[in-house]
């Protein structure tokens, strides 16, 4: 595995990105908010796609980072703009943090695990089709552009073949100080469907009070609300009560113990054969 230390420092404009030829590669800094890699990036200046907005991308399968921040800080009137984008099979994002408002966090594609992150947005800002478990992270909203609502994931799972998702366990879902203020005219909800099979669940995870009582968030319409699959099981805080959710379809409180672990590190994303050896602590199972 190479080993690439990042010494307390900032890289702005960064854009850096791992390829896929560059496989097992490891990416340590000193530190959240010590080692930071930055841009600016975004659609509505720059005239590129969200996929291109990244300040640092990795496709390279094993790839790891750990106690680095990746910010993108064009703002919420930018809209898109990614700050960390990551389609590496087998890809491990330990104790970092990642800041951004809209499309923040771009889990494109394959097998990841996020241990301990810090992750910051508004609008859909932990988005794309991989297969991935958020465990022990803190998931801050921030204060959204005036009349926009604040969706956490936006999950694209095109085919229901597919064995993508998002599975947030065991993680805090909380209010930045600038959203605190005025969240009762910012509402936050745990998700929208970004495409027909959107599959998103959210396991034993602590949710704060700015979360909307109906949790989740339309697209457009009925479009996948009978297709989709959303769940929660066993989370808790003031934001947790499920009396007030949608009734969609596709929308279920998961009661069962087999259902919730097909969610889990050791299930979901077969974490058991491939985290270990990264020396990250994980639960493969429910808590």
């Amino acid at each position: 595995m190479k080993l690439d230390c990042i010494r307390k420092n900032g890289y702005e404009e960064a854009n850096l990105k791992v390829g896929r030829k560059k496989t097992n590669v490891m990416f340590i800094g000193d530190g959240k908010g010590r080692t930071v890699i930055t841009g600016g990036v975004n659609r509505v200046v720059n005239d590129v796609t969200t996929f291109h907005t990244a300040s640092f991308a990795a496709t390279g399968a094993g790839f790891i980072a750990r106690d680095i921040t990746f910010e993108n800080y064009a703002g919420p009137a930018k809209h898109q703009a990614v700050a960390l984008r990551v389609g590496a099979d087998h890809a491990v994002i330990y104790r970092c943090d990642i800041i951004g408002y809209q499309d923040t966090l771009y889990v494109h594609s394959q097998r990841q695990f996020y241990r301990e992150c810090d992750i910051y947005g508004t609008v859909d800002f932990i988005f794309g089709n991989a297969a991935v478990v958020f465990q022990k992270c803190n998931i801050y909203a921030r204060k959204p552009l005036p009349l926009q609502k604040i969706t956490i994931t936006a999950q694209n799972r095109k085919d229901p073949n597919q064995n993508t998702g998002i599975s947030i366990h065991a993680c805090r879902l909380v209010a930045q100080p600038d959203l605190e203020a005025s969240k009762a005219s910012y509402p936050t909800y745990l998700g929208r469907p970004w495409k027909l099979y959107s599959r998103t669940v959210y396991l034993q995870s602590y949710m704060g009070d700015h979360i909307h009582p109906k949790g989740w968030l339309e697209w457009s319409g009925t479009f996948a609300l009978d297709t989709l699959y959303y769940g929660e099981y066993m989370n808790n805080g003031p934001g947790a009560a499920v009396g007030g959710r949608v009734q969609w379809p596709g929308y279920r409180v998961i009661t069962s113990t087999v259902e919730a672990n097909r969610f889990t590190v050791g299930q979901f994303i077969y974490g058991s054969s491939w985290i270990p050896s990264t020396g990250v602590a994980f639960l493969a199972g429910l808590g």
